[in-house]
């Protein structure tokens, strides 16, 4: 297995950074996005993208909507126009985001940004941390999740006009097993061979849990436990062309627990199990944190924060 890892960057262009997303497009270019500034929810966080060609990743370009107010969890995603689009929350606290977007033909120049869902108050629409699927119906689900009101939930917006608008449909159920709610959020999905649709999400539980779907997420099932540890941080599915899952996670059962280490996990069964692949990091004190995959031609394209300091990038041949 072939396994290439290099920095995003070497010269800090800012104090911190964090919450990458990746996206390898048809010409061999990988464009990456990340929210970056003094620190997380800083006034001067805005979101920088990069592209990687022949010569590596180039000087990182500013996204901005607003240059006095927040930006955070920047997503990318091709349209079947082969445009590329990026949505970021915007907004002094998580509980007042909005969702903006942008629109690249290289990933490099961008339009004005402009919001995904004009006057929705709802704490942010779209994908919330991981990317939108497309379906093989060509319906895109945005996984999405709130966190008003103190509470954490999961649901999907989906679009059937590729991107341009978006129904946001209702929570997704959940129950411990003792009957109690489980807070859930930043939700990653993927549709299995009989055009079933799923999620795996983040919770405070210590575990990773899982909802389904057989309407192409227009409802979903009770979310139920898994065996999968999950320390309070982020996660991300990638459903390769191989048939295979794979998942990027920290294999830590402990609310809030360290985000080190960072593993690459595998399923071979539709995501009923799971086994470790390969170790992307290990070091006590370091964190690897909110991991972005995805996959084109046999190759996983993954990036990760790096100490809040760098982003990281890796290449996995399959």
């Amino acid at each position: 297995m072939e396994d290439l890892k290099e920095f995003i960057f070497e010269n800090k262009p800012t104090e911190s950074c964090h919450a990458s997303t990746v996206l390898p497009l048809d010409d061999g270019r990988v464009v990456a996005a990340w929210f970056a500034g003094t620190k997380e929810s800083a006034d001067d966080v805005d979101i920088l993208t990069s592209v990687r060609g022949e010569n590596g990743w180039g000087e990182p370009v500013r996204v901005s909507a607003d240059v006095k107010v927040p930006h955070w969890n920047p997503v990318l995603f091709e349209r079947e126009d082969g445009k590329i689009i990026l949505f970021f929350k915007v907004g002094k606290k998580i509980p007042m985001w909005k969702t903006y977007f942008s629109l690249s033909d290289n990933g490099v120049d961008w339009t004005e940004p402009a919001e995904l869902v004009p006057e929705d108050i709802g704490g942010g629409r779209g994908p919330v941390k991981n990317k939108p699927i497309r379906l093989r119906s060509g319906r895109v689900i945005a996984p999405a999740s709130d966190e008003r009101n103190t509470l954490w939930v999961c649901f999907v917006d989906i679009s059937d006009d590729d991107c341009r608008t978006w129904k946001r449909m209702r929570t997704v159920p959940t129950k411990s097993l003792r009957g109690f709610y489980v807070p859930m959020i930043q939700p990653t999905l993927w549709q299995s061979e009989d055009g079933g649709v799923h999620m795996l999400t983040r919770t405070s539980r210590g575990r990773i849990y899982r909802s389904d779907s057989s309407d192409e997420g227009e409802t979903w099932c009770m979310a139920y436990r898994t065996k999968l540890p999950n320390n309070n941080s982020g996660i991300d599915l990638v459903g390769a062309e191989n048939g295979k899952l794979y998942l990027v996670c920290n294999p830590v059962k402990k609310n809030w627990g360290s985000r080190s280490p960072l593993d690459l996990l595998v399923s071979e069964d539709g995501g009923k199990t799971f086994t470790r692949l390969l170790r992307l990091e290990d070091r006590e004190g370091g964190e690897f944190s909110y991991p972005a995959i995805t996959e084109r031609d046999g190759i996983l394209h993954i990036t990760y924060t790096y100490d809040r300091e760098y982003i990281a990038y890796r290449q996995i041949k399959i």
